[in-house]
């Protein structure tokens, strides 16, 4: 009976299809493709197919750590089996603690979208994008068969909207606003390149919930080149209609998208962009919370959160405590952006340098874990050059990472000092020696969690 329970709530191909799909393509496409043709004119269309081919060793990479290694811990759990508890405790706190700042700027960008496009007054706002960040965690809490149906439905009509904003807007197209091709030259192009890796992040959220999918090792790598084809496709049209319809002088803009349907199809143009900023916002949310819970409740088995965290870890099962963290954590920082006026530019600064770190560690993982000389090692070993250019450009935003960094190491300090403290018992005097062979178990026959520490 349990057996057959956690085999049905687990995903198939087009359930992890969507997931990914909403992974990346996420809420990049309310503003990427308007300012990205402010930034690089006609050539930002380069901009998107070379961080398109870019993604490709990225998201081949964690595909293949995914398939072979399926664990609710994803990057955290990569990182361990290479570089042992320490570091993949660092990457899963990057990950928890830092790229969760992510989920307010999607919940407000939603409210932002919908109150423009229904011109309703600003207040409406955090409301709306509350809203957006609830419902989420209300339907993650009914466990990840629901998720994915969902998940799934949710896809297919951003997928038909994009379609329909691109089949009625390539008519309008003018020629004349592909003239001149680089009007700000190839600085413009990098600058719309460093803005196109927002749009196609996001490869690893899924490596967590790569235990639900049913054969992973077949599921994962396909469902990533489906997701790959998608997501490029979308974005590349979507860039060539911007350009075609309204050029690249609309630096004013806050929602270039809103623009372009309305030239196309005035009247109709808001409810489709409220639509698409309803359907985003739910989706990328609704992909990324089993991210974070499945990772919260992975920690907690493994030592680095309180081991109360761990209940729903396995596959199959729904880690409402870890749910219920993360949604204390989501909501800290979104009424922490809700104080400081929607901001979204350091929340959006915390979450990519959060994000670049883990790419650090992961790739790195992935070049001692994967077959020398494979496919998969040399995706991994051109990530690990492509993720050391977005260190630089990081800079000094890398500090909330470093601090979490530091955070990890002090862990592993006093994780280690308990350990070695001695025991009192009458007269004697007996000293805590964890000796664990090689299944992982110590000398009194217990399991360890995972990640267990060798001094």
């Amino acid at each position: 009976m349990t057996t057959t329970a956690v085999h049905t709530a687990r995903l198939g191909l087009g359930q992890a299809s969507a997931l990914y799909i909403a992974a990346v393509l996420g809420t990049g496409i309310l503003a990427l493709p308007g300012l990205a043709a402010d930034a690089a004119g006609p050539a930002s269309i380069v901009a998107v197919l070379a961080v398109l081919v870019a993604s490709i060793p990225l998201a081949g990479t964690f595909a293949a750590l995914a398939a072979r290694y399926p664990d609710a811990g994803g990057v955290a759990t990569f990182v361990r089996l290479a570089l042992g508890p320490t570091a993949a405790r660092m990457s899963g706190y990057w990950f928890f603690f830092g790229v969760s700042f992510g989920a307010p700027v999607v919940a407000i960008l939603g409210g932002e979208y919908v109150t423009a496009a229904l011109g309703a007054p600003r207040s409406f706002v955090p409301w709306i994008g509350l809203a957006f960040l609830v419902v989420p965690l209300i339907v993650n809490a009914f466990g990840l068969r629901l998720t994915g149906r969902i998940q799934l439905g949710l896809t297919a009509l951003l997928l038909v909207v994009v379609i329909g904003v691109v089949a009625v807007s390539a008519p309008a197209s003018d020629p004349a606003n592909f003239a001149p091709f680089l009007p700000h030259g190839w600085a413009g192009v990098g600058l719309a390149i460093s803005l196109f890796v927002w749009a196609f992040a996001g490869w690893e959220a899924v490596t967590h919930i790569a235990g639900e999918f049913r054969n992973p090792r077949r599921t994962i790598p396909v469902a990533t080149g489906i997701a790959i084809v998608v997501v490029g496709l979308s974005y590349l049209a979507l860039q060539v209609v911007t350009v075609g319809v309204l050029g690249s002088g609309h630096p004013d803009s806050l929602v270039p998208l809103i623009d372009l349907v309305t030239v196309t199809v005035p009247g109709v143009g808001p409810i489709v962009v409220a639509v698409i900023a309803a359907v985003v916002a739910v989706g990328v949310l609704n992909a990324y919370i089993p991210a974070f819970s499945n990772l919260a409740a992975s920690l907690g088995r493994d030592g680095h959160l309180p081991r109360w965290f761990a209940k729903g870890a396995e596959a199959g099962a729904v880690p409402r405590r870890a749910l219920a963290l993360w949604a204390a954590i989501a909501l800290v920082y979104f009424a922490a952006m809700v104080i400081t006026g929607l901001q979204l530019e350091p929340f959006i600064l915390i979450h990519t340098s959060s994000m670049v770190a883990v790419y650090a560690l992961g790739m790195t993982a992935a070049v001692r874990l994967l077959e020398r000389f494979s496919l998969g090692w040399w995706m991994a070993v051109v990530s690990v050059v492509l993720v050391a250019g977005l260190l630089v450009l990081a800079g000094v935003h890398l500090l909330i990472p470093a601090v979490l960094a530091v955070v990890a190491v002090l862990v592993t300090v006093v994780k280690r000092v308990r350990r070695s403290r001695p025991v009192h018992n009458g007269d004697d005097v007996h000293v805590n020696v964890h000796i664990v062979d090689g299944a992982g178990y110590e000398s009194d026959g217990t399991r360890q969690g995972s990640s267990t520490e060798h001094p």
